[in-house]
């Protein structure tokens, strides 16, 4: 009873096998190459067969064109495939490139190249390897197998081509970054000649002062009416003529900046307050 259950468990496995067995290949291929003065028909021509390279190359002249004909298929059903396409590899460098064919739902496929097609690597190689590319979705198994060898023979006449090195991604080497040194201060001697200048000038300063009516007897009257707001001003206007001391002897940019808007902003308010208070006694004919 039980040995018609286990004989079709095996033959399933054995359908599912050849099934799962299928994979793509190629048949009525043929590769040729056609020179521009040949006629219809005229030029090399090979027929190729699948998992089997040509034995000899094919030369590629410079006013050649190489085409390829083929027909997919998927098992032994011909059928259009997802990719289908002719890699070419240069054999010193391995660089490579490939050239899709253009597949019609009937599986027949075809591509053409010439020199002028290729890159310069390629043209400046003597001999390029040309392997089939055939694959889509599904279970079947792609195939990939050289097909032949292509020989570059170029147009002696013409220059040869130039080849630039291949970019090739990589480690790089490490970068040093260097920085702008912080600006210095200048010479001291210029510095000491405005600071002289600076002393020079407070004398005509205060004639100035006195000479336009300020009157120094109204300071005690100024502090015992608003002390905090001319104390402060006064301290704050110090403190930033210290700041700035400090930005040119050791301070940077940054520890500046906080400093000078703090005591600037004392320097606004106490400011403000300060000559409100001056404009009253201005108001009261103090002078």
């Amino acid at each position: 009873m039980r040995l018609p259950l286990i004989s079709s468990i095996l033959f399933s496995t054995f359908l599912w096998s050849l099934v799962g067995a299928a994979s793509w290949g190629f048949d009525d291929a043929t590769v040729s190459i056609h020179g521009k003065k040949a006629g219809v028909g005229g030029g090399a021509k090979e027929k190729l067969v699948e998992n089997k390279a040509l034995p000899g190359p094919i030369v590629l002249g410079a006013t050649d064109t190489l085409k390829l004909f083929l027909t997919a298929k998927e098992g032994k059903k011909a059928s259009r495939p997802h990719q289908a396409f002719l890699l070419l590899r240069e054999p010193k460098s391995n660089l490579d490139t490939s050239f899709p064919l253009s597949v019609k739902e009937s599986g027949k496929g075809k591509v053409e190249l010439s020199q002028k097609d290729l890159p310069s690597q390629f043209l400046a190689a003597k001999t390029l390897s040309a392997s089939l590319v055939i694959a889509s979705f599904g279970t079947s198994k792609p195939y990939r197998s050289p097909a032949f060898d292509i020989r570059i023979e170029l147009d002696p006449s013409a220059p040869p081509p130039s080849v630039e090195k291949p970019l090739r991604y990589g480690k790089l080497p490490e970068i040093h970054h260097i920085f702008k040194s912080d600006p210095k201060s200048p010479p001291k001697i210029i510095t000491l000649v405005f600071t002289a200048a600076v002393v020079v000038a407070l004398p005509a300063l205060a004639y100035v002062w006195l000479s336009l009516g300020a009157n120094l007897n109204h300071a005690s009257k100024a502090f015992g009416k608003s002390p905090l707001s001319h104390t402060a001003f006064f301290l704050s206007i110090i403190a930033m003529e210290g700041i700035f001391f400090m930005y040119y002897a050791t301070w940077n940019l940054f520890q500046t900046l906080p400093a000078a808007t703090v005591v600037g902003l004392v320097i606004f308010l106490s400011g403000s307050r300060a000559l409100r208070e001056v404009q009253e006694r201005r108001l009261a004919g103090l002078r």
